[in-house]
């Protein structure tokens, strides 16, 4: 009886990890499917090709991994789709941790506003003359046109100058790049809730611990009322 107790608990934890890995497993695919969303591979002689090679990169597909595992993980830190015939460009968030992206050469007629949401890194694009720079001019410390592309450097901090806190943010609060045209307020220290209105520390034992009891509670009822079904049939 006490081996089939242990066994019986732990399926829900055999099913816990086998569900991890699977995220895991599925969300490196994504990551991968940007590196090609067309064919062929980075060529030494772009640019981001070059800073591929000055950042001591790994090319794989239209993507240059970081090849610094020590400190970080890796991660994509150049991102080349030029000449990959898109005419939208919406859903690159797999590529969020890009130094430099290359999307000349593409009939672009749509980029949504938030398809760089999020990809507070980026400080070097390449785009078809004709296509704006995300978050505007605004958002960039140059942006100059020449030899058909357009070219969007220096990412600017929408914070400002202080880089603590905006005046979009709520009190207590602190500012943070999001993207080109965009910042994220965060909670500062003792401060969470609602506009972190509330001072103190999270109280997440209280939040997470009923929480994390009662899952236990339902999968083991779900435990115990298959096993019954099985043993009826």
């Amino acid at each position: 009886m006490k081996m089939k107790a242990v066994c019986g608990w732990l399926k829900p934890v055999a099913l816990i990890l086998v569900f991890n890995l699977c995220f895991n497993a599925s969300y490196q695919l994504a990551e991968l499917q940007v590196c090609r969303m067309c064919p062929g591979t980075v060529l030494n002689g772009t640019a981001v090709g070059q800073f591929c090679s000055e950042s001591a990169g790994r090319i794989d597909g239209r993507c240059c991994w970081s090849n610094d595992s020590t400190s970080d993980p890796e991660r994509i830190i150049g991102l080349d789709l030029s000449n990959c015939s898109l005419t939208h460009v919406d859903d690159l968030q797999e590529a969020s941790t890009v130094l430099i992206i290359d999307l000349s050469l593409n009939p672009i007629v749509n980029m949504t506003d938030t398809a760089f949401e999020g990809f507070s890194k980026l400080n070097y694009m390449i785009l078809p003359q004709d296509t704006s720079c995300p978050g505007g001019n605004t958002s960039w410390e140059k942006v100059e046109v020449r030899e058909g592309n357009r070219f969007c450097q220096g990412q600017k901090n929408m914070c400002n100058q202080t880089e603590h806190m905006s005046v979009d943010c709520p009190e207590n609060s602190l500012c943070a790049p999001y993207g080109p045209g965009f910042f994220e307020c965060s909670c500062a220290d003792q401060h969470h809730g609602y506009k972190c209105l509330r001072e103190g520390e999270f109280p997440a034992l209280q939040v997470f611990g009923p929480l994390a009891a009662s899952t236990v509670v339902i999968s083991f009822l779900l435990w115990v009322t298959q096993r019954r079904k099985a043993k009826s049939l």
